[in-house]
């Protein structure tokens, strides 16, 4: 069920499954207009909505034309859509003329507070931060409303889960509507409607999934994340007023988009195209040389981004494990990719880059990190190109040398299909490869175990400690379940995954 799900969201990009959501939840809200339970009237929702979007739609494009950088419509569109809920619905000339002021204040910060390439804060809190302190259009939040919850919550779950940030929505609610509900207790509101306050008329919800997990204002650590979260929610909880700035949704994430900015990378990533190397018949490596050190520990993932022309529903961005070992250098960085036929739209533009060609990416983060600790025993596990993070993890332990006790398992659907061969071999740990039919020439140090799937037997039987290694496993969602729970099953207690989700 799981696989399935990881795989049913994979299909579309980030950008449109969080269009989809909020389209649906609009939709949801006129139909509550039209029956009596929404306060705002259907055409009030309808017009703050076309306003917003298409003001935030144009502004970003100007603004990418005068900044000379190529304008992405469907972050101009979701960026839109948040503003219609953030912001009071109405029918009135000038009330949708300050919307629409709000949604080009919302575009300018995306290149007016930004940083090395890189922009700063969520650009619908810093409008609403400008708005609420000018008191132009103070910001309303009128999301927070116990008609929508449930499905707030629905699109709150898909985007959280699409982006592996489900723990941190999860924890910021909780430690949210604690603190909120403790507040309202000491003004002497009885229990469950001081709870039932705290969740269906604060943002909580909607700021979880929509605007906390907002990747490019995300530092790149799990453990930095929840210390952003933590931030924002108490800030959220607790009242506060200093001059004409006071506690509110915009202020609580503002001051959390600094606090991220501080530990994640700051700077957007430029490079230089430098060519790719086939890996196998069906993979292959792709070179990049950045213009600037980039940051990251093996096992981390790159987001590229790759404008073309007939983008189809994958869009143009796409995260990449970073294959090389060494890390804060200008030294050439390489992501494997899985090619298919038929491709999609980005790897067909990918593969037909010519050397010397400018790309970006725009993020790099990930937890999918091995223990500093080299004496600790590790099973890995990779199906095809999920390898890829183990590479890096491997050739970046002691400069490429043998690690202390590491056994691999090699999953791949063909004898040909052995990606990154002579760095693995290099490395001198063991492997274990299952394939259809026996791959010729191993090297030393590896074993074929046959043709079947990974079984808990198979595993307990060529590795007899499994249980009292850590267990990391890597591939297509598929996969990754399938090993997790016969790891499990083996007796391993201590598993990592990495899920090469929509891959």
């Amino acid at each position: 069920m799981k696989a399935r799900l990881d795989t049913l969201i994979g299909r579309v990009t980030m950008y449109n499954l969080i269009v989809g959501v909020l389209v649906a939840i609009a939709a949801v809200a006129l139909i509550g207009s039209l029956a009596g339970q929404i306060f705002y009237s259907p055409l009030a929702l309808l017009a703050s909505i076309a306003v917003a979007v298409i003001a935030t739609v144009i502004s970003s494009w100007l603004f990418a034309r005068l900044f000379r950088t190529a304008p992405h419509l469907p972050s101009a569109v979701i960026t839109g859509l948040l503003i219609f809920f953030v912001f009071i619905p109405t029918a009135e000339p000038g009330g949708l003329a300050l919307l629409a002021l709000a949604a080009v204040v919302a575009s300018a910060s995306k290149f007016l507070i930004a940083i090395r390439g890189r922009h700063l804060l969520n650009p619908v809190a810093a409008a609403a931060v400008v708005m609420s302190v000018t008191t132009l259009n103070p910001s309303g939040w009128w999301v927070a409303t116990p008609l929508l919850l449930p499905f707030v919550a629905i699109g709150a779950f898909l985007v959280l889960y699409r982006t592996r940030k489900l723990t941190l929505g999860v924890g910021f609610i909780v430690v949210a509507t604690v603190l909120i509900t403790g507040r309202m207790l000491m003004l002497g509101t009885p229990v469950l409607d001081a709870l039932w306050l705290a969740v269906g008329s604060f943002p909580v919800v909607f700021l979880a999934g929509f605007m906390l997990s907002e990747p490019l204002t995300l530092p790149p650590r799990r453990w930095q994340q929840f210390v952003v979260a933590g931030v924002v929610s108490v800030l959220l909880s607790i009242p506060f007023q200093i001059g004409p700035v006071y506690s509110s949704p915009e202020i609580a994430l503002v001051v959390g988009n600094i606090v991220a900015f501080v530990f994640g990378q700051r700077r957007g990533v430029r490079m230089r195209y430098l060519g790719s190397r086939a890996l196998t018949p069906t993979s292959a490596a792709f070179d990049f040389e950045p213009t600037a050190p980039v940051r990251f520990v093996p096992g981390q993932y790159l987001e590229l981004t790759l404008p073309h022309r007939k983008v189809d529903s994958r869009g143009t961005r796409r995260m990449f494990s970073i294959a090389s070992g060494a890390s804060a250098v200008t030294a050439p960085l390489s992501v494997g990719v899985k090619l298919s036929d038929p491709s999609s739209s980005f790897k067909t533009a990918l593969v037909g880059l010519e050397p010397g060609a400018s790309v970006r990416a725009t993020w790099v983060g990930g937890d999918f990190l091995l223990p500093a600790d080299t004496s600790v025993p590790l099973l890995l596990a990779a199906g095809g190109i999920g390898v890829t993070p183990f590479v890096s993890q491997l050739l970046g332990r002691e400069g490429g040398s043998r690690p202390s006790d590491v056994v691999l398992v090699y999953s791949v659907s063909g004898p040909d299909e052995l990606a990154f061969l002579p760095g693995l071999a290099a490395t001198g740990i063991r492997v274990l490869v299952t394939a259809p039919t026996r791959p010729e020439g191993l090297p030393e140090h590896w074993e074929y175990l046959g043709p079947g799937r990974v079984t808990a037997e198979l595993l307990r039987t060529a590795v007899g400690d499994v249980t009292s290694r850590r267990a990391y496993v890597s591939g297509p969602p598929g996969y990754v379940d399938h090993v997790s729970a016969e790891l499990r099953k083996a007796g391993a207690r201590r598993i990592r995954t990495d899920q090469f989700a929509g891959y």
